[in-house]
């Protein structure tokens, strides 16, 4: 009995070889309502998968921002791109791993503590290159 390749959702075949990478893709959309809703059931129906999705305004108050994290095959990326510029609100696509990037995260935390341990969570917090905000 034969088996054919395993293929996960993000659509790669893993018994070739070829792993999904991470990408961050960036697009500019129109700001209309049901605009993210289109973008997402574009992912969901072909079992893509979104790892972390982000979405504001511009400068331009006619568009917004969307920077989507996921995984795939450069084929599977590709695919994705040419269904994303096919999406009448979406203006530009751009693949943000193609290029250098500086990637960070951001965690914003609020703590109650006082004497000895309000030193202890700010010399953490300094280890990890944090910043106190606000001290009430």
């Amino acid at each position: 009995r034969s088996q054919g390749p395993a293929v996960t959702a993000a659509g790669t075949e893993e018994r070739e070889g070829r792993h999904p990478m991470k990408h961050i893709i960036a697009l500019l959309i129109e700001n209309e309502p049901g605009a993210l809703s289109r973008v997402v059931a574009l992912f969901s129906a072909r079992g893509y998968n979104i790892e972390s999705l982000t979405v504001a305004p511009t400068e331009d108050a006619s568009l917004s921002r969307m920077t989507i994290v996921t995984t795939g095959s450069d084929e599977v990326i590709e695919q994705i791109t040419k269904h994303l510029n096919r999406l009448i609100e979406v203006v530009k696509v751009v693949d943000l791993t193609e290029g250098n990037y500086t990637e960070r995260e951001l965690m914003l935390i609020k703590v109650r503590a006082v004497g000895k341990e309000r030193e202890e969570i700010k010399r953490t917090a300094d280890i990890f290159r944090g910043r106190v905000i606000d001290v009430t």
